[in-house]
């Protein structure tokens, strides 16, 4: 069931209300007892059911397109100063956030702990520093100082710091987790596997550009920044079997919509996009999608938008929120078959 298009969209059209208390601040115990919305585009229904029965609800023999990417702990607290590293140049330079910005001034040097100093080589428009460490970013010192960059909305507990990683994570440089994941467990996913549902895993390090607010009221005049891709031999292998490809999580999806893949046909190969999917656009390596309930004004509100109709997608918000789901990181789960 798809709507009439909208000619251009505002970003104005993707806000909604939520209630607070629907913001989930702790993650379902088990993982896979999450609540599971499942919306049938042919037919326009609507299920609500729980996460470990999605094996009924999946198109059969369809494959399992997952970013195995691990969120590394790039936030790191010096007493009252913070340097939270975007990216990495080498093991000393990193261009960073960083608080209080009126310390990290171009040219000065920042004492953090006895054995740890940093060198402000630059600052960027739009606020970044570009440091240097006296030492490497791999030295023992850095240790103690290192947290795992939770949103926002989630108070900071290194407690929680593993279920913020998927049970497959495996190469670190993610800035926040490909939370669509992480309502899989080992158990789950192996009577997935056995059940006829392979997985293929896939790399994209989420950076924090995914997440960056739109400023642009015109939405097609916002841009993402960039992050990195890897696609191996055996994951383009089990891809091109596949008959039915269910992306786990927005990440993923932009992955597979990112691949030159004609006529479906992977390659193994890496590389980065800045691909940013938004109502018009035309899924070509996507046929269905598991993802998280996102914030208002996103650009992944955006792409869900694009994959049900706008009117479709105002929709299972309004029913979501109305049957009390678990918004965000930590909340419930949708598939969209």
């Amino acid at each position: 069931m798809t709507s009439s298009p909208k000619k251009s969209f505002t970003l104005s059209d993707f806000d909604y209300e939520l209630p607070a208390e629907l913001i989930a601040h702790q993650p379902a115990e088990p993982r896979d007892h999450s609540r599971l919305l499942v919306y049938d585009r042919k037919s326009g229904s609507i299920t609500d059911t729980v996460f470990y029965e999605i094996a009924s609800f999946l198109p059969p023999s369809a494959t399992l397109a997952m970013n195995n990417s691990r969120v590394e702990k790039a936030r790191m607290l010096f007493g009252n100063r913070e340097v939270f590293v975007v990216q990495s140049h080498n093991d000393r330079c990193v261009d960073a956030m960083v608080r209080p910005g009126r310390k990290f001034k171009t040219g000065k040097t920042i004492q953090l702990t006895e054995r740890i100093e940093a060198t402000v080589l630059s600052v960027a428009e739009d606020g970044l520093r570009r440091l240097e460490f006296n030492i490497p970013l791999d030295d023992p010192a850095f240790e103690a100082f290192r947290h795992t960059p939770f949103p926002p909305y989630i108070d900071a507990n290194e407690s929680l710091s593993e279920r913020y990683q998927t049970v497959y994570a495996k190469p670190e440089g993610s800035k926040a987790a490909p939370t669509a994941g992480l309502h899989f467990t080992p158990e789950l996913l192996d009577k997935l596997r056995k059940g006829g549902f392979p997985a293929a895993e896939l790399t994209l390090h989420v950076g924090l550009g995914t997440f960056a607010p739109v400023k642009t009221e015109q939405i097609e005049e916002h841009r993402l920044h960039s992050e990195s891709w890897i696609l191996t031999a055996e994951t383009a292998e089990i891809l091109n079997r596949a008959k039915h490809i269910t992306a786990v999580g927005t990440t993923s999806a932009r992955v597979l919509e990112s691949l030159p893949s004609p006529d479906r046909s992977f390659g193994a190969g890496s590389g980065d996009t800045d691909i940013f999917i938004m109502p018009g656009y035309r899924f070509r390596n996507t046929d269905s999608l598991i993802t998280n309930f996102h914030l208002p004004k996103s650009t992944l509100l955006m792409m869900i938008s694009a994959l049900t109709g706008y009117d479709e997608m105002r929709r299972i918000y309004e029913h979501a929120i109305s049957s009390r789901y678990r918004f965000y990181s930590f909340g419930d789960a949708m598939l969209i078959r």
